[in-house]
């Protein structure tokens, strides 16, 4: 199964690395992909935000690649993603 992270919520989640030792591993897996903020992505990040009348880029920045990808979103914060992307599988954790 193919995982995909954006790399905003990597940058996001990384901030306590002691924490994050599994994230860590799973970033370096042949089945990840990381997925970086380019200037595509963040146009089409800002347009959503603007559409849904929220302001945080990363949970943005997520729906934009699960979209892409096909996938569902893992999240442990559902309310924000909800407002966002209110389409999309969410699997909280």
């Amino acid at each position: 199964m193919r995982i995909t992270i954006p790399a905003s919520a990597l940058a996001q989640a990384i901030r306590n690395p002691a924490k994050q030792a599994r994230l860590s591993r799973l970033i370096r897996q042949i089945d990840t992909d990381l997925i970086g903020l380019d200037g595509p992505d963040a146009t089409t990040v800002g347009l959503l935000l603007a559409r849904t009348g929220t302001a945080d880029v990363v949970d943005a920045h997520v729906v934009v690649c699960a979209r892409r990808a096909k996938q569902a979103i893992v999240t442990s914060d559902a309310d924000d993603l909800r407002r966002i992307a209110p389409d999309m599988l969410l699997v909280v954790v």
